[in-house]
C-alpha cells in the first residue's frame, strides 16, 4: 500500500511491479502499437487529454519537436509519423515510460524519434525547438507545471509554438494565465469535454 501511494507516474524509478500489456489505437490516421507498464500515466489506453492533444497539434513539415513529460511516446510518436522529416526528442523523469516510449518509436517505425530521460529540461541542451507539446503531470503541483511552461520558453526557437491540455477542473485558467506572462500570443485552439488545448508562440 505505501509504493502504491508514493510510486508516481512522475517517480524517476516506479516501484510497482511489471505489468507489461500492449494494444493497438489509431490517432490522425495511424494503426499504432504501444506497450505500456505499471507506473506510467495512462498505462491502460491513450487518455482523453492526450487524443484531443494529438488530434489538434498543427506541427510544420520539417520541425523539430520536444515532447515533455511523453509516458510511453503516444504524443511525440504521432508528432514523428506526421512526417519524416520531423526530428522529435521525448523527454520524461520516469525511466521505465522513457525505455517504453523508446521502444514504441521502434516498434512504430519512427527512427526520427528519440527518448531520453530528464527531470524537466535538465538533459535538454538544444534551444531551437520550432515545436514543444506537453500533457503536463498536473499531479505533480502547480510549479512543476509553470516550470515545463517557463522552460519550453528558453527551449524554443522565436516564432515557436508551446502545445498544452489541461482539463479546466485541474487548473486551466490559471495555466492560461501564466502562459500570458510568459508569451507574445496565447490562444485557445479548441475545448472539448472539460479539456483545453492552448498554443504559446514565443
Amino acid at each position: 500500500m505505501f509504493t502504491e501511494m508514493t510510486d508516481h507516474y512522475y517517480t524517476n524509478k516506479p516501484l510497482s511491479k511489471h505489468d507489461e500489456q500492449t494494444f493497438e489505437t489509431v490517432l490522425r490516421g495511424f494503426r499504432l502499437t504501444f506497450t505500456t507498464d505499471a507506473g506510467v500515466f495512462s498505462k491502460d489506453n491513450i487518455d482523453y487529454g492526450s487524443r484531443l492533444l494529438i488530434e489538434t497539434m498543427d506541427i510544420p513539415d520539417g520541425a523539430k519537436v520536444l515532447d515533455v513529460g511523453c509516458g510511453y511516446g503516444p504524443i511525440g510518436i504521432t508528432a514523428a509519423k506526421l512526417s519524416r522529416n520531423n526530428r522529435v526528442t521525448m523527454i520524461d523523469v520516469n525511466e521505465r515510460a522513457v525505455e517504453l516510449a523508446g521502444r514504441n518509436a521502434e516498434e512504430n517505425g519512427a527512427g526520427n524519434a528519440r527518448a531520453l530521460i530528464s527531470d524537466l529540461y535538465e538533459h535538454v541542451t538544444d534551444q531551437d525547438y520550432d515545436v514543444v507539446l506537453t500533457n503536463p503531470p498536473i499531479r505533480a503541483g502547480k510549479q512543476i507545471v509553470h516550470a515545463i511552461f517557463e522552460g519550453a520558453k528558453q527551449v524554443l526557437k522565436t516564432g515557436g509554438s508551446l502545445w498544452v491540455v489541461i482539463q479546466k477542473k485541474q487548473g486551466a485558467p490559471s495555466a492560461y494565465e501564466k502562459l500570458q506572462q510568459l508569451y507574445d500570443h496565447v490562444e485557445e485552439v479548441t475545448k472539448s469535454k472539460g479539456y483545453r488545448i492552448f498554443r504559446a508562440v514565443k
